[in-house]
């Protein structure tokens, strides 16, 4: 009984942290997708020339092209987020479950005791 205890226990903490990790990588692609966003914005509010980073080199683009650039990874990202919230939802539930069994295992120690 202790084992099957200790063992739904570290399943318990491991799906746990499992979950954070993925919730921060879902606030980092929403942070992204917010950039993209803003980014967009500014491209539409230029009148002159629109300038790209390319690693450490800064190269004039066309507005039309930075846009497709920016949706093309806004996609990505939008997809990448679909994803993890599968992901999410799935060791939500596997959490769910780990926790009910960790509960109706200290349930029996505990009247006992």
């Amino acid at each position: 009984m202790a084992d099957d205890l200790e063992k739904t226990l570290a399943e318990v903490q491991a799906t746990n942290q499992q979950l954070q990790v993925l919730l921060m990588q879902k606030q980092t692609l929403t942070v992204q997708s917010r950039e993209i966003e803003l980014a967009l914005e500014e491209i539409e509010k230029a009148n002159d020339d629109v300038y790209k980073s390319i690693g450490p080199i800064i190269m004039k683009s066309s507005k039309e092209q930075l846009k497709k650039e920016l949706a093309e990874m806004k996609e990505q990202i939008g997809l990448h987020m679909k994803t993890i919230e599968k992901q999410e939802k799935r060791i939500k539930d596997s959490l769910t479950a780990a926790q009910t069994k960790l509960q109706q295992l200290v349930k029996p120690s505990q009247s006992g005791a």
